[in-house]
C-alpha cells in the first residue's frame, strides 16, 4: 500500500483546522486514515459514531475519500497505528503552547513503538488559535462559529444545543 499515516483526535467536533491537516497530510503519504479517538475522559459532545459520520462526511464533501479513511478506535494510539499498519502519526500543533505535551507524547509513542515516527503539522495561520473546546464554547455562548466549522458540522452543532437546551440527555 505504500506510506501509511494516522491523524489520530477526539474530533470533537471537527474543526477547519482538522480539514486543513488532513488534506495537506495526504500529500505526504500514500493514505491518511483519521483514527477518532473514543476518549470518554474528554467527556465528548458528540457519540464516537456521530463524529466518524461527520468527518466521513466531509471527507466525501472534499472529494477526499480516494487517499483518507475515518475509523473510530478505543484503544491505545499506537496499537491502532499498528493494527491499520501505519508508518506515521500526524500531530497538529497550534501553537508553543501545544510543544510540551506533544513532546512527551511523541517520546511516550516512539517508546511504545518505535517503528512508528511522529510528524507534527503546523495548521494554515488562520487556523492556529481554533480548537473543538474553543469552538463548543463560544457555540455554547451563542457566538458565530461558522468560520470555524463546516456547515454540516456548524448544523450538527446547533442541533445538539437545541437538544441540551431542551434538557435532552445527550453525551457531554
Amino acid at each position: 500500500m505504500g506510506l501509511i499515516a494516522v491523524y489520530p483526535g477526539t474530533f470533537d467536533p471537527l474543526t477547519n483546522g482538522h480539514l486543513d491537516l488532513i488534506k495537506r497530510s495526504q500529500h505526504l503519504c500514500d493514505k491518511v486514515i483519521v483514527g477518532v479517538a473514543a476518549n470518554p475522559k474528554k467527556r465528548p459532545f458528540f457519540t464516537l459514531e456521530e463524529r466518524v459520520a461527520l468527518i466521513q462526511h466531509e471527507i466525501m464533501n472534499h472529494n477526499l475519500t480516494e487517499r483518507v479513511e475515518v475509523i473510530g478506535f478505543e484503544s491505545l494510539l499506537v496499537e491502532f497505528a499498528r493494527k491499520c499498519n501505519a508508518q506515521i502519526l500526524i500531530r497538529g500543533m497550534r501553537a508553543v503552547a501545544d510543544f510540551e505535551f506533544e513532546f512527551q507524547l511523541a517520546s511516550m509513542n516512539r517508546t511504545l513503538a518505535p517503528e512508528v515516527e511522529s510528524v507534527f503539522l503546523m495548521p494554515g495561520e488562520k487556523f492556529s488559535f481554533v480548537s473543538s473546546t474553543l469552538v463548543k464554547e463560544v457555540a455554547k455562548l451563542n457566538g458565530d462559529i461558522s468560520r470555524f466549522v463546516t456547515p454540516n458540522v456548524l448544523k450538527a452543532l446547533q442541533e445538539r444545543l437545541k437538544l441540551i437546551n431542551e434538557g435532552v440527555d445527550v453525551p457531554d
